[in-house]
Formats: structure tokens, C-alpha cells, sequence
């Protein structure tokens, strides 16, 4: 159903895609968006290590909302800041490319926890992490991605 990637000598294990994913704090979400055109868009994300689950926080409504409620495919991009080896230009930067289903997130708990653990992945900070919660946690909608396949590889610039 997926295709096996084309460059294999590059892939990288799944163990470090899931590193990849809990350090890194964002990516590329891309859906099927208006008219059929491709939209991609920049978000947090948190990985659940217990349920092998992304999860993200937005507005109740939108495009991506809109466009999600049409069709649940959806494919997901993260990358890290890459490195030099030493002596050489070209950057090395290990990337993560995920398919999977997504879909609301209707408990409340689960979604203050959500939110709680994709604020604790930017600060310790007690007071702004209670007034996000107290504030604008009542607009918030969390999303659960569920990965149907996941690819990740090493590539160099040059």
C-alpha cells in the first residue's frame, strides 16, 4: 500500500524516527485541502511513547479542520537541525515522513493533558502553563494522529 523507500541505504530505524519525533518540536502537517489542492502548514506536536501516537492542539475551526473532516488521510513531516562533519559545507539532516489517519480528540482530560505535555515540551514555567489552561484552554482542539506507515532517512546536501 505504501512505497518502500527508493533511496534505502539512507533510511534510518524507527527507534530514531520516534527520537526524532520527541525532540523535535514541530513539523509540516499537509491534507487534501480546498478544491483538491494540497495544504501544508506548520505545527506542534506532541509523541505519546504509550499509544505510538502524534498529537497536536489548533483552533475549532478552519481550513485544516475543514479540511480533515472531508478525508482523515493525512501525511506529516518533521526534520532536525542537521549537522557538519567536519571540514565539510554540506548539511546532514535526518527527516521523518508519517501517513496516517487523524481525528478529534472529543475527552476533555485528554485534551488538557495534550496541551499540558505540548507546553511542558517548551517550558517549565508553571504560571504561563496554568493561565494557557485557564485561558485558552476552552478554545482549544486537540487532534490524534494514528501512523499507518512511517519513514525516516538521513540526507546530505551535497
Amino acid at each position: 500500500m505504501f512505497r518502500k523507500m527508493r533511496r534505502f541505504k539512507q533510511q534510518i530505524s524507527d527507534e530514531e524516527c520516534i527520537r526524532i519525533l520527541k525532540e523535535e518540536p514541530r513539523g509540516v502537517l499537509s491534507v487534501i485541502g480546498d478544491d483538491g489542492y494540497p495544504y501544508g502548514l506548520p505545527l506542534d506536536h506532541w509523541y505519546e511513547e504509550t499509544d505510538g501516537k502524534l498529537y497536536f492542539h489548533c483552533a475549532k475551526e478552519g481550513h485544516k479542520l475543514d479540511a480533515i473532516a472531508k478525508c482523515d488521510k493525512v501525511s506529516y513531516c518533521v526534520y532536525d537541525s542537521g549537522y557538519r562533519r567536519e571540514g565539510e559545507w554540506a548539511l546532514n539532516i535526518n527527516s521523518v515522513v508519517i501517513f496516517g489517519r487523524m481525528k478529534l480528540v472529543e475527552d476533555a482530560e485528554k485534551t488538557r493533558d495534550i496541551c499540558t505535555k505540548l507546553c511542558r515540551k517548551f517550558t517549565d514555567d508553571d504560571a504561563f502553563l496554568q493561565n494557557e489552561l485557564t485561558n485558552a484552554l476552552p478554545r482549544v482542539q486537540c487532534l490524534e494522529l494514528t501512523i499507518e506507515h512511517m519513514t525516516g532517512k538521513l540526507v546530505n546536501e551535497s
